[in-house]
């Protein structure tokens, strides 16, 4: 028999270890689970993790992938660390890509690439007019802002579906719920030739450089710090905690609202039904699994991309849906929750543990 024993200080060595706990109990779990499919799990996990990675593309669409993830776990590990649960990038980004795209419709004829300037200027406007709506609904009522953001992904998504549908629909585009394309000049470069990576990359890297310095090196990031480990303390230092609110979560929604953009002037090149499979969402994981540290979140956001490009291989090799994103996404999720315990506790037989005790 086991048990748990309480620890007398949390283990900086099991934080650090707990990420990659989970990840081989992820693939684990994903063995069992290819199996009880009626597919070799070993073929079935190298098609998921490693043959996306074969080549050049693959290479270049897992970083299509990783841009936006890193954009938004950049915003929400700010919110994360002054205890401000944002739930709500993924409806940011979707107001983003819609503020910003239509900005660019609105210019078809435009010549010059400085065009680009306020179509990502609005898309980073717009996620932050998103995130600032549940700031003021918590600074202003003590809303809970875990349900605000939820709740207004939903908002914001049907915002886009009504768009799409009709004021922004493509009058030569035979009925289908898209936009028109974006111009050439309204579209971010891409790095290489014949490939869909393009400038976001560095985006979201900048802005993993930007969050730590902020974080680490200035006094806004010190007073969030601060909130974050002890409300009462915050208060005590004369911290103003509905000013330390409202700017993480318009930094939070101007990243979410960049990369927003940035996958429709970018990838895709136009406004669709789904903008995005759910990068809000998967950066959530991303900040935790990256032990909110602008190195892990880097690496976190490779192997969450990667469960994107997975997904899709094994869809077209093994007749799988989609959806099996998401499950691998749930179980990291799921083994992170638990394998975090070992930071608090520590696992003991039972006799000896009552031993201790006595």
């Amino acid at each position: 028999m086991l048990r748990l024993e309480a620890r007398r200080h949390d283990s900086t060595l099991m934080a650090l270890v707990s990420p990659l706990i989970a990840t081989a109990l992820t693939l684990v779990a994903g063995s069992i689970l290819f199996s009880l499919l009626g597919h070799s799990p070993g073929r079935a996990l190298y098609t998921f993790f490693i043959a996306p990675l074969s080549d050049l593309y693959g290479w270049t669409e897992l970083g299509v992938k990783v841009a936006p993830l890193m954009l938004c776990a950049a915003g929400l590990n700010m919110c994360y660390q002054a205890k401000v649960w944002n739930i709500g990038a993924e409806g940011q980004l979707v107001i983003g890509a819609l503020a910003g795209g239509y900005v660019g419709l609105m210019f078809p004829d435009t010549q010059t690439h400085w065009m680009l300037v306020p179509v990502l200027g609005f898309g980073i406007l717009g996620g932050m007019a998103w995130a600032g709506l549940a700031a003021w609904l918590k600074t202003r009522f003590n809303t809970n802002e875990i349900l605000t953001t939820i709740m207004m992904n939903y908002i914001a998504l049907y915002g886009l579906l009504y768009a799409v549908h009709g004021p922004l629909k493509d009058p030569n585009g035979y009925n289908f719920p898209e936009s028109a394309q974006f111009s050439e000049f309204v579209t971010l470069p891409v790095l290489f030739p014949d490939y869909r990576i393009n400038i976001s990359i560095l985006f979201g890297l900048f802005a993993l450089a930007a969050s730590w310095i902020v974080l680490n090196r200035t006094l806004p990031g010190f007073q969030m710090r601060v909130l974050g480990q002890d409300q009462s303390a915050a208060a005590f230092a004369g911290f103003n905690q509905n000013r330390i609110v409202w700017s993480v979560m318009l930094v939070s929604g101007g990243l979410a609202g960049l990369a927003g953009i940035c996958e429709v002037a970018g990838s895709i090149g136009q406004l669709v039904p789904q903008i995005s499979p759910g990068y809000g969402y998967t950066a959530i994981i991303v900040v935790f699994l990256g032990r909110m540290s602008p190195i892990g979140i880097f690496f976190a956001s490779i192997l969450l991309g990667i469960t994107y490009l997975g997904g899709e291989m094994v869809q077209m090799n093994f007749n799988l849906p989609k959806s099996i994103t998401g499950l691998f996404q749930g179980m990291l999720l799921f083994f992170l929750l638990a394998s975090d315990i070992l930071i608090h506790y520590r696992i003991l037989p039972a006799n000896r543990a009552s031993r201790v005790h006595s």
